[in-house]
């Protein structure tokens, strides 16, 4: 063969190699880079196309072919490329995702990880780590740490866990100190001495005098006027004789009390005193001696009603004709402020009697927002100077003048102290009801602080069957006025807001067939009253059956009227012991009825679920019950072992029983309560979930929600009951503690379980604060069209005030001669801490009546850097004011002089308040 032909048959072989071969053409760099690259093409569209399966299958071939030299490579890759070892991660996530992680530590884990470095030390030492931690065993802090104050939780978590004992009040005083001036022992053994001497004196006194009066007072005499509100309309009242006999003697014991006070040494303003007769030396029943209505005719009563009470239309509604009554917004006035209105009100007269029905607790009374006023910062000379211009509008005390404060304030030592504080301040009569009943704004119809009347407080201001419907429906009337007032507020836009709150209050007692609801009370009460005459109709037949010898002794008494007055009779003045023993019924028949709603939610709701659960026919996930009702069983457990210690206790009651070793137990194991209110809102969203996407759950809630069974409540209704639980807790708690003499063994118990409670109730509270406040800032978001983000931690709302916003034709004049243009209407929304300044625009919708306003944002001012001044009315001008700002300035107006004063106010006690901060 010739060179030629070897040459060319090379070639075709080298050509059907890179053709059709399946190895690669060494011999040829470039036809081999340009089939490799073909190759590795090739293989990356069939790795595009293949799922995530086949690419880890094919990924674990190649690895396991490839050699060490090869497997090094792409680990020297990866660190290169992702510093796998060398990263921290606190530094490179954002650090709520750092928190996150570190929150799944152990406390003890996490004191490890502090000492990694100097960012790890920061992160684990936060607040929000260590709070849950500490709340989940019921420690709490004694402050409230400041806002650049960090690891205040984690060193009192370790403290607990090394003491993991409580402090008694004397060591807390010794440790974080008292608001009291501190005394010498000294001085409180005279006060302790003092307050014995003087309790034997009025014991004795009171004992000796009720022996001489027992032989004058006749058999069916009252001892103490029952309150009117409380009578039912078929009892019949007593004599003239009667009732001038039973004054006589109260007046005759009110002399020998305060001769006994006299009698004994005087001290120098011992604080802690709760001896409320201290207020006067005068006969109180003379304020209330009015028993005709011709003599309320001719004197002047005022009432002062909150819009932060619920439903409080009605309550405006329900005020008697002839007395003056001014409706106040409860966020959105200053203490100056609210004086001016009164004073506007009474237009220069002064009132026999003033009312103040307010939201408050037995400690303090909650009258504006950021002034809940307690017997600490009475003595602030703003809220002082507003106490004694406020008694300035009363009548003296020798006239019967006197200020009732519809707040539970008799009922705790720090309450009856405010009231004795308050009385030597303006030297005006202060009154108060005691408090012990509980439920929803039940302590208005309780006995009032002090004396006993002819006519109560209540009825002097109000209508009783309207105060007695609203007292026992609030809450429902409060749902029922949410859509009322959302039809109705923009037609009473511009009236006053008491004519506006009465007419509402009166639409809905004529919605709810007044009428229909007294004679349903009527027979009600009727019911009970001829259930009690047969039962102590048959255990007075059983007490003759078995003494023969009393049998006609008793049926001497024949009367057909006598067991009726039997019921009115009632000792002259309850001593410590007997109102000791009250106050625990009361606690036990409340908690009765307390556990019985937790039973409904286990009976009604949780027992059918389980059921059909386990039947296979199931209406709700297991996981679903275990998240709605895991919480509530146990609080459930919790308390039916409560409620069994405070029966057991009560069937061998005597005065020298304690029951604050109870609650102490009860307050130590509170860390159920804690899992419930921090799964509350995920129970609720639950709870919606379920019954959005499972019809058999929506049927089912259908069938047992308002129903007979469930005291016509739904499962959402019966979950609010936790809550509402610990301020009646609290109030029974201090009315416990003021009727426990300071000797006795329970009272050391009593104060360590009402601190105990007490702070838990504030952990309650700022959960409800903080919740209300998120939902008030995202509705004004949503409101207004382009505004930012204005939702941040501690802001609130506290006031809004629509303007006309002016401008000024020529600046170059006096003040007096300038003439103002309206160019637009102005919205202006006060919070704590900036002004937000938004146009505001009406629309009307066709064949409607109704507007609609619509905002939008123009610009937000910090409240520090807002400057205002004042313009001086003129005939051109009224009502005017400038808000200047760094960058813009608003040339204002409202529209009468009363919203002018009311907001200028408001928005420099503002100011004031955040320059302090």
């Amino acid at each position: 063969m010739s060179v030629k032909d070897s040459s060319r048959k090379t070639l075709e072989m080298e050509s059907f190699h890179t053709r059709f071969s399946a190895w690669t053409p060494f011999s040829n760099k470039s036809l081999n880079r340009q089939l490799f690259q073909e190759r590795v093409a090739l293989i990356s569209h069939w790795f595009d196309l293949w799922t995530n399966k086949q690419r880890e299958e094919f990924l674990f071939t190649i690895f396991l072919r490839c050699t060490k030299s090869q497997l090094r490579f792409v680990q020297d890759w990866f660190s290169e490329r992702m510093q796998v070892a060398k990263v921290d991660f606190s530094t490179v996530l954002p650090r709520f995702l750092s928190l996150y992680i570190f929150s799944f530590l152990s406390p003890k884990d996490l004191c490890a990880a502090a000492q990694v470095s100097w960012p790890w030390k920061f992160l684990t030492e936060q607040d929000c780590l260590w709070m849950p931690k500490c709340t989940k065993f019921g420690w709490f802090l004694p402050y409230t740490p400041a806002g650049n104050e960090y690891g205040a939780w984690k060193h009192h978590y370790i403290a607990c866990v090394s003491n993991l004992d409580w402090l008694t009040p004397r060591e807390a005083a010794a440790i974080y100190g008292t608001l009291n001036e501190p005394k010498t022992e000294e001085e409180e053994l005279q006060e302790r001495q003092r307050e014995r001497r003087l309790r034997k004196v009025i014991w004795e006194k009171i004992a000796l005098r009720k022996k001489e009066l027992f032989k004058l007072r006749p058999p069916w005499a009252s001892g103490t006027c029952c309150s009117e509100l409380l009578k039912s309309k078929c009892q019949p009242r007593l004599s003239q004789t009667a009732r001038g006999q039973v004054g006589l003697q109260e007046a005759v014991e009110k002399q020998l009390v305060l001769s006994s006070l006299e009698a004994l040494p005087k001290r120098s303003n011992v604080s802690g005193s709760h001896s409320y007769p201290l207020l006067s030396k005068k006969n109180w029943r003379g304020v209330y001696k009015n028993d005709d209505s011709s003599s309320y005719a001719s004197q002047l009563h005022f009432i002062l009603i909150s819009s932060r009470i619920p439903a409080y239309e009605v309550v405006v509604d329900s005020v008697r004709a002839g007395i003056i009554s001014v409706v106040y917004e409860h966020s959105g006035l200053t203490l100056e402020s609210l004086l001016y209105l009164i004073e506007k009100a009474l237009d220069g007269r002064k009132a026999q009697s003033l009312g103040v029905f307010s939201d408050g607790d037995s400690r303090e009374i909650n009258l504006l927002q950021g002034y809940k006023i307690g017997i600490k910062n009475l003595l602030r000379p703003e809220v002082r100077d507003f106490w004694e211009k406020l008694g300035s509008y009363v009548a003296p005390e020798e006239e019967g003048g006197h200020v009732d404060l519809f707040v539970p304030l008799g009922a705790s030592e720090a309450g009856t102290e405010f009231l004795s504080q308050l009385s030597r301040l303006s030297g005006t009569l202060f009154t108060a009801p005691t408090g012990i009943a509980t439920g929803s704004y039940q302590h208005i119809l309780s006995d009032w602080l002090g004396r006993q009347w002819e006519r109560a407080p209540p009825s002097i201001y109000f209508s009783e069957s309207k105060l007695q419907m609203w007292s026992s429906l609030t809450d429902f009337l409060e749902d029922t006025l949410k859509s009322v007032r959302k039809q109705l507020s923009p037609l009473f836009k511009e009236l006053q807001k008491n004519i506006s709150g009465r007419m509402i209050g009166q639409f809905i007692f004529d919605t709810m067939s007044m009428d229909n609801i007294l004679n349903n009370q009527g027979i009600a009460q009727t019911l009970a009253d001829g259930l009690t005459e047969l039962s102590k109709e048959n255990s007075e037949r059983n007490v003759m059956e078995d003494n023969p010898q009393d049998k006609k002794s008793s049926l001497s008494q024949s009367d057909p009227n006598f067991e009726v007055l039997v019921q009115l009779e009632r000792k002259l003045q309850m001593d410590s012991a007997e109102k000791r023993t009250g106050i625990v019924r009361e606690l036990l028949q409340s908690e009765r009825r307390y556990v019985q709603t937790l039973e409904i939610v286990r009976d009604v709701y949780v027992t059918p679920l389980k059921a059909a659960l386990s039947s296979n026919r199931a209406i709700l996930s297991a996981a679903n019950i275990q998240s709605i009702f895991s919480d509530s069983l146990r609080i459930l457990s919790l308390n039916r072992q409560f409620l069994g210690n405070l029966r057991d206790r009560l069937q061998e009651w005597s005065p020298a029983h304690c029951v604050g070793e109870i609650f102490i137990k009860f307050g130590n194991q509170l860390n159920t309560y804690t899992n419930f209110f921090n799964n509350y809102p995920i129970v609720l969203k639950t709870i919606e979930k379920c019954r959005e996407m499972m019809p058999a759950f929506r049927a089912f809630l259908k069938r047992r929600d308002h129903t007979v069974v469930t005291n016509m409540l739904s499962l959402p209704e019966l979950l609010l009951y936790p809550s509402r639980r610990f301020e009646e807790y609290l109030n029974l708690l201090y009315a416990l503690r003021l009727h426990t003499p300071a000797e006795h063994v329970d009272r050391g118990d009593l104060t360590t379980a009402i601190d105990q409670i007490k702070q838990y109730k504030g952990y309650i509270d700022q959960m409800k604060q903080n919740i209300n406040m998120k939902e008030q800032l995202s509705d004004i978001q949503r409101i207004i069209w382009g505004c930012p983000t204005i939702s941040e931690v501690n802001r609130y709302l506290i006031r809004v005030q629509d303007v006309a916003q002016l401008h000024c034709c020529d600046e170059d004049i006096s003040f007096s001669l300038r003439l103002y243009e309206h160019t637009r209407d102005l919205s202006l929304f006060l919070f704590n801490d900036a002004l937000l300044v938004s146009s505001r625009g009406t629309s009307h919708t066709p064949f409607e009546r109704t507007s609609k306003s619509t905002y939008q944002f123009i610009a937000s001012v910090a409240l520090h850097r807002l400057l205002v001044e004042d313009i001086s009315d003129t005939k051109h001008i009224k009502n005017a004011f400038i808000l200047q700002g760094p960058q813009c300035e608003w040339i204002c107006a409202t529209e009468v002089e009363e919203d002018k004063f009311l907001w200028l106010s408001v928005l420099q006690n503002a100011i004031r308040s955040r320059m302090e901060t």
